[in-house]
């Protein structure tokens, strides 16, 4: 009952969208037909006389005007690509499990399978429709419609065009945290919406409002005063036309919606509640894979090729830390999705590449400054340099300042001992270098003593830090990073099309626009000055404590001390850059054996 309820206000909405363009059409007709019928009353004589002929010749050339805007309006809207998200297509010999697997939830469901399967590194699954020439998707046998709809009677079977099954785009994260039930149950109420999709009046309706979306784009790009003043009045008719009937297709797509979902509720219900945890999950750990791990190496030129995998260890870290997500690990043990792909590592790696596009903006293709790398190499081809290459940059910015690189040596002197952590601290916590060395060894009370004194005297008449440094610091750092970006952005080539039977789907988006979706605002200079001290801490403890970098699933590039994950850096380096406070980091290394007074080597 819900589902012929359902299908119903979604087909009475759809036929309301028609309505939108049949009257669009009666507008475009209407000084035709007028011109028309003065022309035959002018003709037979019944309409004549010196006032007449005037109008005739003045309604006809509107009515020829309306007629080819009208037609001009069709041209574009007929011709405009509608926009179609950038995936990573599925071959069906690539997924042969996978495609029967969908076909006979199809089956089960009473509608018509999906024509193809498509990867997105997001969590998120839906049904696309590309059967717009542009897309080159052919178009399938005809189908049986949605229960209680009769077929369109008329015309013989061979010269129907019955509209081709959407494309179901399932979100990659899924194929390698779920199992294979629980994916099947989370996909049963979107395959159940291609029942919908096969109704002619719902395609149509689906067809037109795509077509006015994308001739509002086309009409928006930028172009000479010509066609611009052109297709300006071209878009304020689209737009026209898209209000009116925007209401009646939200309401169209949610009457499908509910029909769908009425659907699936007699397949694997009880398995969909529990699937339905594992998909929030999946948006949490995903979410800090991208943040915390990706975003790093992306930035270092680096994009790692087993996203996908990654997820599954940092899920799986989550749910050993987290004790709501208790008893989800005991799942691994049961056949994961991915095994119904012929080649998950290919398919892993191009949708790898294809979220390092949308969430940063890389280039298409490998590199020298944009290369692949495997969790193994993690630590030391994007952890150690991150670090090492913030360290260098903080050393530069400092240097610009005129800051001294050791006591008594001048801003462009040279420095034989290289850069030295104790440099940094020095000038952060507003005493002159070399003062801590001579008034005591490292962590001697007259250092700490002294250390909060001048922090004490750092503050301003309110109580609240104040620290001139800090934020000289950071705002060079600031332009330091933006003018490294900057030269990024300029040097690179334009992207070509990915190589691969499984590679994302570049000729379908445009490039010029990503990232699509970029992860984090810019930072500010706070954490940037945050960030640079603390790699030049991380810097220090590997080369004087015999400290390495490592990987955290859950929160990225993390120092190893002894085997060990340290947590306690990042309040000790905050106290530092806004209190201007040095006694709990110096503390912290001397209880780890750091020498800040050693130089590091840099990137």
């Amino acid at each position: 009952m819900g589902v012929e309820v359902g299908a119903q206000a979604a087909r009475s909405r759809a036929l309301a969208v028609l309505r939108v363009r049949s009257r669009a059409l009666a507008v475009a007709l209407l000084p035709a037909a007028v011109a028309v019928v003065l022309l035959v009353g002018g003709s037979t004589g019944q309409i004549d006389g010196p006032g007449w002929a005037v109008t005739r010749r003045i309604v006809s050339g509107f009515a020829l005007f309306v007629l080819l805007a009208a037609a001009g309006i069709a041209l574009v809207v007929a011709r405009s690509r509608p926009a179609v998200s950038p995936t990573v297509t599925i071959a069906e010999e690539s997924a042969p499990d996978l495609y029967r697997m969908v076909r006979d939830l199809a089956d089960r469901l009473e509608v018509p399978a999906p024509s193809a399967i498509a990867l997105t590194p997001d969590c998120d699954s839906w049904l696309e429709d590309r059967t717009h020439r542009a897309h080159g998707t052919p178009r399938p046998e005809a189908r049986d419609e949605i229960e209680g709809v009769p077929a369109v009677r008329g015309l013989p079977s061979a010269h129907r065009r019955p509209p081709a099954a959407p494309v179901l785009v399932i979100g990659s994260p899924f194929l390698w945290w779920m199992r294979v039930g629980e994916l099947r149950a989370v996909l049963a109420p979107v395959v159940a919406g291609t029942g919908p999709s096969a109704h002619p009046d719902i395609a149509a309706a689906r067809r037109f409002v795509r077509g006015l979306d994308a001739a509002v784009a086309v009409t928006s790009e930028p172009r000479g005063p010509v066609s611009r003043t052109v297709l300006g009045g071209v878009g304020w008719v689209v737009r026209l036309l898209l209000r009116s009937c925007r209401g009646h297709a939200a309401e169209m797509e949610r009457g499908v919606a509910a029909a769908a979902a009425e659907r699936a509720q007699a397949v694997d219900y009880g398995l969909r509640i529990v699937a339905q945890e594992q998909v929030g999950l999946a948006y949490a750990g995903w979410d800090r894979l991208l943040t915390r791990v990706a975003l790093p190496a992306w930035r270092m030129g680096r994009w790692p090729s087993r996203l996908d995998a990654g997820v599954v260890a940092a899920l799986t870290e989550l749910s050993r830390r987290d004790r709501l997500a208790e008893g989800f690990a005991s799942r691994l043990g049961e056949r994961p999705a991915c095994d119904l792909l012929e080649e998950p590592g290919a398919i892993d790696e191009a949708a790898s590449l294809l979220a390092a596009r949308l969430f940063h903006g890389g280039p298409a293709e490998t590199g020298p400054d944009w290369a692949p790398v495997d969790w193994d190499e993690y630590p030391d081809e994007v952890v150690d340099r991150k670090w090492r290459t913030d360290a260098a940059r903080l050393h530069r910015v400092l240097d610009a300042l005129g800051v001294s690189r050791s006591s008594g040596a001048g801003a462009g002197a040279s420095d034989p001992e290289g850069p030295t952590l104790a440099r940094v601290m020095d000038h952060l916590s507003d005493r002159e270098p070399g003062e801590s060395r001579e008034s005591g060894e490292l962590g001697d009370p007259v250092v700490v003593e002294r250390s909060e004194t001048a922090a004490y005297e750092d503050e301003d008449e309110d109580g609240g830090p104040e620290n001139e440094r800090s934020s000289a610091l950071a705002a060079g750092l600031s332009a330091e990073v933006a003018r490294e970006e900057a030269a990024v952005s300029a040097g690179a080539s334009a992207p070509s099309g990915a190589a691969g039977q499984v590679g994302p789907d570049m000729p379908l988006w445009d490039d010029g626009s990503l990232p699509l979706f970029p992860l984090q605002p810019p930072r500010t200079g706070r954490e940037l000055l945050a960030d640079h001290v603390t790699a030049m801490v991380c810097c220090a403890a590997m080369d004087t404590a015999g400290a390495a970098p490592g990987l955290d699933w859950l929160d990225g590039p993390s120092l190893l001390i002894n085997g060990e994950r340290s947590v306690d850096l990042g309040p000790r380096v905050l106290s530092l850059i806004e209190e201007g406070d040095p006694a709990p980091l110096r503390t912290w290394l001397l209880h780890l054996g750091i020498r800040p007074e050693k130089p590091v080597r840099l990137v």
